[in-house]
């Protein structure tokens, strides 16, 4: 069971090994790198290049561990109870059963997806540490242990907004993507805007990534974001020579694909005011 990329997703000699590098150990791969880089996508393409399942568990700031595992609903069995409903006799009625759960007894191997970890609490990572490390956990209500039948590839990823406990990383592999380089970039375009012209795209990329490398930008663009952004050069069929720019605009075109908030706007008109009264 190897994993060497798919024919939508360009994956790096080093990315490859980590992945399988994970699953030979039956760790988590815990897979770190700025947004939009395609951490998640990298979960969806292993199940999709393996054949096989892939269960997804998006974390939000109030996502508690547990919530993994199962939720006990004591209102609901209360209110049966004084409903006389013949329910209540049965306390797995009330058993909500979580992403780890159904991961853990599916019937053959599946990719779990525990997406950006870091969004969570930071007590989150190390609430999941004994489940993930035995692939078990025991359900106090009903007395039962719910064992993993086929360990599942674990992929656990992050955005890098906060630390993750010591501990927790001692139990993953681990994987840093880089931002991906020119020819990289090119190939990563290559799958999703399949027959653009060498020129346009040299311009263009040209054009990105010394906007990313502008001093003072607080969100750089990222992969996807650049994708959208040639998605738009297409649609408006603009060539090269469109593409431009000059020192009274030193805004790209459809900048609003790439720059995310004013501040980098503004600090893009600031440089055009600059380069005007240096003239």
């Amino acid at each position: 069971m190897k994993f060497k990329g798919t024919k939508d997703y360009v994956a790096t000699d080093d990315l490859t090994v980590a992945v399988n590098a994970a699953v030979t150990l039956e760790r988590p791969l815990l897979v770190k790198g700025e947004p939009g880089t395609g951490k998640t996508e990298l979960a969806r393409q292993v199940a999709s290049a393996l054949g096989l399942e892939m269960i997804e568990w998006n974390i939000k700031s109030t996502t508690k561990a547990q919530q993994g595992l199962y939720e006990y609903d004591a209102v609901s069995r209360l209110r049966d109870s004084q409903l006389g409903d013949e329910r209540v006799h049965d306390v797995s009625n009330y058993i909500k059963k979580g992403k780890l759960w159904h991961a853990f007894t599916a019937d053959n191997k599946v990719v779990l997806l525990i997406d950006e970890v870091d969004k969570a609490d930071i007590e989150f990572p190390n609430d999941l540490l004994q489940e993930l490390d035995r692939m078990e956990f025991h359900v106090y209500e009903t007395g039962e242990t719910v064992t993993a039948k086929v360990r599942p590839i674990v992929i656990i990823t992050s955005n890098n907004e906060k630390e993750l406990p010591d501990a927790f990383l001692r139990r993953c592999f681990f994987h840093y993507i880089r931002f991906p380089d020119m020819e990289t970039m090119k190939q990563i375009v290559a799958v999703h805007h399949p027959g653009i012209k060498e020129q346009l795209l040299t311009t263009a990329l040209t054009q990105f990534f010394e906007l990313r490398e502008t001093s003072g930008l607080k969100k750089k663009p990222s992969t996807s974001e650049v994708l959208d952004w040639l998605k738009l050069l297409l649609a408006e069929d603009l060539t090269p020579e469109d593409l431009k720019r000059d020192g009274a605009n030193a805004l790209p075109k459809l900048h609003g694909a790439l720059l995310k908030n004013e501040q980098d706007v503004h600090l893009f008109e600031r440089l055009a005011f600059m380069a005007r009264g240096q003239r």
